[in-house]
């Protein structure tokens, strides 16, 4: 039996590589798919919004119907879902700015986002907080004043560098969220909280770096707490690089150097590199240590799945 609600992040903590299937575009979100998606082959299903429809009628539907098509092989009650939010993390304002995007996806009841665009510390930062509940306080700078003495007026000073702020999501959506994970609505806000940073956490957070600015702030970025993954964008990389082609491995050299920045990052912080294969590299980037796997390939999978000696059922 499953031994959390997440799949994606069980296999993660075993070591294990998880692959995801869905489009970055044109997901189809009804009650219909999302029974049918219980069955799949992957994962976790990506709902791409950062250039599909941002459809929350759609993606709650597409919830209930993976509940009522599951529970999967492996025993949990869905497959993951991770949705690609449409902001781009380009400044911190810009995204606190649009923190209610997130506010809105999980309150469909999914198991993480993605932000793209993913260009400083700070904007990843609140990234982070805007997807947690205030009364988490693990890795929250401990230097900001208690409730009690900023309902007396004290100022709440940003964070230090390396620590959090206190998290922004509200009350409400547990009512909806809840269900879906199949709990009551006081244990989803115990456990709907970002892995490893918490380490009984549900919610996997990631982030794409996809243009020059984010890669030059790798390191920085992948050092948030709050993530569990990152990955090199290479489709948007490749236009900021001048080619409407989508430079694919083998990369060229700026491409491999800021992919190696990438997965640099992500090694030295603990989280996991998410990056596209095929069944024939499939073997060598598990040997090198990619986690995440993109391709949407039930060979693929089942190569890698076969190679890690993996014994989760599909």
């Amino acid at each position: 039996m499953a031994s959390r609600i997440n799949r994606a992040i069980e296999l993660l903590e075993q070591g294990q590589a998880i692959y995801y299937d869905g489009p970055h575009s044109g997901h189809v979100l009804t009650y219909e798919q999302g029974r049918i998606d219980a069955g799949t082959w992957a994962d976790y299903m990506n709902v791409g919004m950062e250039h599909g429809a941002f459809d929350m009628t759609g993606l709650a539907e597409y919830m209930r119907g993976l509940v009522d098509g599951g529970p999967t092989r492996s025993g949990h009650r869905t497959p993951a879902v991770i949705v690609e939010a449409p902001l781009n993390g380009t400044d911190e304002a810009n995204v606190r700015f649009n923190a209610w995007q997130f506010r809105q996806i999980l309150g469909r009841g999914v198991h993480g986002i993605l932000l793209c665009q993913a260009e400083t510390a700070d904007a990843v930062r609140a990234f982070v907080e805007a997807c947690r509940y205030p009364h988490h306080l693990e890795g929250v700078d401990p230097g900001i004043p208690s409730p009690e003495d900023r309902l007396e007026g004290a100022i709440r000073p940003a964070a230090k560098d390396g620590l959090l702020g206190i998290g922004t999501r509200g009350r409400g959506s547990e009512n909806t969220a809840a269900p879906v994970w199949g709990l009551a609505g006081d244990e989803y806000m115990a456990r709907c909280e970002p892995w490893p940073l918490n380490p009984r956490g549900e919610l996997l957070l990631g982030v794409k770096l996809e243009s020059p600015e984010g890669i030059a702030q790798a390191d920085a970025i992948c050092a948030v707490p709050g993530l569990g993954f990152a990955e090199m964008g290479p489709g948007d990389l490749s236009l900021s690089l001048g080619s409407v082609k989508l430079l694919r491995d083998p990369y060229p050299p700026a491409m491999q150097a800021a992919r190696d920045r990438v997965f640099a990052a992500c090694r030295r912080n603990g989280i996991a590199f998410l990056e596209g294969c095929r069944p024939e590299n499939i073997v060598g980037r598990l040997d090198e240590g990619v986690r995440v796997i993109s391709g949407h390939s039930e060979e693929m999978a089942r190569i890698g799945r076969a190679h890690q000696k993996r014994a989760m059922a599909v």
